[in-house]
């Protein structure tokens, strides 16, 4: 079995690898992650609970209260 993982991880390291344009690609797909998790959740998405609400009991009482609606 750990033979199977061995050539996986062999295959995508020498593709990657020998990689040219496949290389500025992917940095840019990282560079688009990037913002999408940390700069779009920093401005986009404010933490509600923590904001409207002071103790956890209060925010666990909320979330309840909306899930069973």
């Amino acid at each position: 079995m750990a033979e199977f993982f061995k050539k996986i991880f062999y295959f995508y390291y020498d593709g990657f690898r020998s990689m040219t344009v496949g290389k500025k690609l992917w940095i840019i797909v990282i560079i688009k992650l990037f913002i999408i998790f940390a700069i779009f959740k920093l401005f986009f998405f404010p933490d509600f609970l923590k904001t409207n609400f002071k103790t956890d009991q209060q925010r666990s009482d909320y979330v309840i209260e909306q899930l069973t609606k």
